[in-house]
């Protein structure tokens, strides 16, 4: 008995249809539909967020005002940055684990999903001199 030599081998497994455009159909209906239902499931999501409190915080080249913020505690809220000073500015939280730098000028935001009841000490990183802020998380009424 003989083998088959390398060249039989090479045409053989040239001779028969190209099973790939299938596989490629099939991988983007998938992606395609993965793409849809997730974004299904953001939109409502964003429709949500639109309800969140937004508390405001602003910059103004080592000024951080306000310095004590309250918000709600045990849910989600979002702070608006805004940043009215010639130079940058950074929010940085170490209890929040949160930092954000804002350039002259821009405005920006974070989402804060869920807080205990506390404070929770922020400051501008970029201007070490000025003085550190508070944000108060307060339990809801009732």
């Amino acid at each position: 008995m003989t083998l088959p030599s390398r060249a039989w081998a090479k045409r053989v497994a040239t001779d028969h249809p190209d099973i790939r455009p299938e596989i490629r159909k099939g991988q983007c209906l998938g992606l395609t539909t993965a793409l849809l239902l997730a974004f299904s499931i953001v939109s409502p999501a964003a429709a949500i967020a639109e309800d969140d409190p937004v508390f405001t915080i602003t910059f103004n080249d080592g000024e951080v005002s306000p310095l004590r913020l309250e918000v709600p505690a045990e849910t989600r809220f979002e702070i608006r940055l805004i940043n009215h000073g010639q130079t940058p500015a950074e929010f940085e939280s170490i209890p929040l684990s949160k930092e954000k730098v804002i350039g002259p000028g821009v405005s920006t935001f974070i989402v804060i999903k869920y807080l205990d009841p506390g404070e929770y000490s922020f400051f501008d990183d970029f201007h070490p001199d000025a003085a550190p802020a508070i944000l108060v998380a307060v339990p809801p009424k009732g």
